[in-house]
């Protein structure tokens, strides 16, 4: 590879992943990235390369950790997985059955499957937000819970960008009596041995990579700002702006240290691949059983699909997983699930193959659900490989 900063290992037989890697930087512009691929526990794909920080020129290293935006929701989801596993929650269940605060204003026929499928009508929260409050997962879990659902028609077919994390992540404590957060460390986590966190501990913070906007990043939503002032549902999708030109709150200590359940997971590309190796192999690996292949079953079942008109873009969920529309996303596979991030990132089980993978990098894309060459490219070449 006759790239520099770049380094890492492909099983043979891959070699042309890592053309397709290197190519990424010298032919789509790619800053700092990694790939993996495990299959079987066995590590096929393994690549890092870049730089991890543009001001300071630091190279991505193979323990430079990367913050993943929505990849976060599929790490929930197994957590929310497990509880189903162990009897202790049911797709079925009213929210309030668990969390009895959340029947106030008209939420008490408001089930599990809603929420984890994007159907819970809580798309955003009408509380003026300031930026620092999304690091109070307490806050905003009580602010949901006393919140009516929303009656706009369009609210049933939003993407809960990030009330999502929290609407689980309370479910998670209330059921368990831990933060998402610290479930996710001691039931994932630490017996996987998975450099992966949701809330990244201090010790950690020195090995994060620092996120960028590309030159020509916009705001993933399509409708006019100017319009959305006048637009409660819109408001409260907006309420505070998290994407935004000139604004990195992501990369601030605060935030990596903080829960925010549906977007700030801190890890490794090798570390999210395995994870995803795990649940694609019926969800054990090494020794390391999480649940039973039934619920793995029961978790990648089609539970919505649809357009968001503020994003314009095709959905499908299963229990807090996405899973492949048209545009193949996810890879080739066609029963391939997992979630992708807000500007680029991928991570996915393929079960067919038995195999999970993972695609981080540092520089925001636009484009959503137009798809994103960097990752597609390395995603196609790797199942060309297998």
């Amino acid at each position: 590879m006759n790239v520099v900063q770049m380094g890492g290992d492909v099983e043979a037989g891959f070699e042309a992943v890592a053309d397709a890697f290197a190519e990424n930087f010298r032919e789509r512009g790619e800053v700092g990235a990694a790939f993996a691929a495990y299959r079987e526990g066995r590590k096929l794909v393994d690549l890092w390369g870049g730089v991890a920080d543009e001001k300071t020129g630091a190279p991505w290293q193979e323990d430079t950790l990367q913050l993943v935006f929505s990849g976060t929701k599929g790490l929930v989801a197994i957590c929310l997985l497990m509880l189903i596993d162990r009897g202790e929650l049911a797709l079925e269940d009213p929210v309030c059955r668990h969390w009895p605060e959340f029947a106030a204003n008209g939420k008490q026929e408001i089930t599990v499957a809603d929420v984890v499928s994007h159907h819970a009508r809580l798309p955003g929260i009408h509380e003026p937000l300031r930026e620092i409050d999304l690091t109070n997962d307490v806050l905003i879990a009580r602010l949901l819970a006393e919140q009516a659902p929303e009656t706009d028609p369009r609210a049933q077919y939003a993407y809960h960008g990030l009330t999502y994390g929290w609407l689980c992540g309370e479910l998670i404590r209330r059921v368990t009596g831990s933060s998402v957060g610290r479930f996710f460390a001691e039931e994932i986590a630490t017996p996987l041995e998975l450099e992966l966190w949701i809330g990244l501990p201090e010790e950690q913070e020195s090995r994060v990579s620092t996120l960028v906007y590309a030159p020509d990043w916009s705001a993933e939503a399509t409708y006019d700002r100017e319009e959305a002032a006048e637009d409660p549902l819109l408001v409260a999708l907006e309420n505070p702006p998290v994407l935004t030109e000139g604004r990195m709150p992501w990369n601030t200590r605060a935030f990596h240290a903080a829960e925010i359940p549906a977007v700030n997971a801190i890890g490794t590309a090798r570390s999210i691949a395995r994870l995803y190796d795990c649940i694609a192999c019926g969800g054990e690996l090494d020794g390391v059983r999480l649940m039973a292949p039934e619920t793995i079953e029961l978790g990648r079942r089609e539970l919505s699909r649809f357009v968001d008109q503020f994003i314009g873009q095709e959905f499908a969920f299963a229990t807090g997983f996405e899973l492949q529309t048209e545009l193949q996303e996810l890879g080739p596979p066609a029963h391939a699930f997992g979630h992708a991030g807000a500007g680029g990132s991928i991570h996915a089980a393929w079960p067919d193959q038995r195999l999970g993978v993972s695609y981080a990098m540092n520089e925001l894309r636009s484009g959503g659900g137009q798809g994103d060459p960097r990752s597609q490219t390395l995603l196609r070449t790797l199942y060309e490989a297998l």
